[in-house]
């Protein structure tokens, strides 16, 4: 993998410190983003020890920036760090993503049907506005901007036991949306099924909206677990 390119250091005698440091977090934000899909791609497999000085080295950059970028996708999910052990790529579960998205389809076209006749158009028009940040959106904050979507379409039912519950499914899934949606087809389709459930809303017809929203989360199980099962067969 050739060199990382970072932004050069201003050469301007006196510089800040404040300088110094906008080159280092833009510097740990591409190797970040170098890591991540290594690890998306596949590239780097599940289980796989992330050694610094190697990565490092390929990167052309000091081991500084390595370690926060490694700090950065634990809490993303794509890395876990053990003491002892040191990071290694997180390992994944075809029944983790099985049993999430069943309980998904339970709870969700109801919840949704639920909304539905009580979503106002200024929701609507902010589903719609997190869509289209969706479409430019990089793989690490697509998951946060799909469950904000989800939210702003469940959150006029008032039923916030269930909304508390989706939202724990929906982070434990961040890390699996993350292979999905490094596919331009999968992100376009994701798109058009987004908006037609926008769409039921605006009719507010809820049998349509949770019969849409049963066949999304249905595909996106589908997309998630084909990908996971060809990274695990390499």
């Amino acid at each position: 993998m050739p060199p990382v390119a970072t932004k050069p250091r201003a050469e301007a005698p006196n510089a800040s410190e404040s300088t110094h440091k906008i080159v280092r977090t833009t510097t740990v934000e591409l190797v970040t983003t170098a890591i991540r899909q290594r690890i998306l791609s596949g590239d780097l497999a599940p289980g796989e020890v992330l050694r610094q000085e190697a990565l490092a080295e390929e990167l052309g950059v000091s081991r500084v920036p390595i370690r926060e970028a490694i700090t950065r996708l634990t809490g993303e999910g794509l890395v876990t760090k053990e003491p002892h052990k040191g990071a290694y790529v997180a390992e994944l579960s075809i029944e983790e993503v099985q049993e999430t998205f069943e309980i998904r389809l339970r709870l969700e076209p109801w919840l949704f049907s639920q909304a539905i006749p009580h979503i106002t158009d200024a929701e609507i028009a902010k589903a719609e506005k997190l869509v289209i940040a969706m479409d430019q959106a990089e793989s690490g904050v697509w998951g946060q901007l799909n469950w904000r979507l989800h939210e702003t379409l469940y959150l006029p039912a008032r039923r916030d036991i269930t909304l508390q519950m989706l939202r724990v499914l929906h982070d434990r899934s961040d890390r699996y949306f993350r292979f999905q949606v490094v596919q331009v087809p999968i992100r376009e389709q994701s798109h058009e099924e987004h908006m037609n459930l926008i769409d039921a809303c605006r009719k507010r017809d809820a049998k349509l909206g949770a019969k849409l929203l049963e066949q999304h989360v249905k595909t996106a199980a589908q997309q998630i677990i084909s990908v996971v099962e060809t990274i695990m067969a390499r």
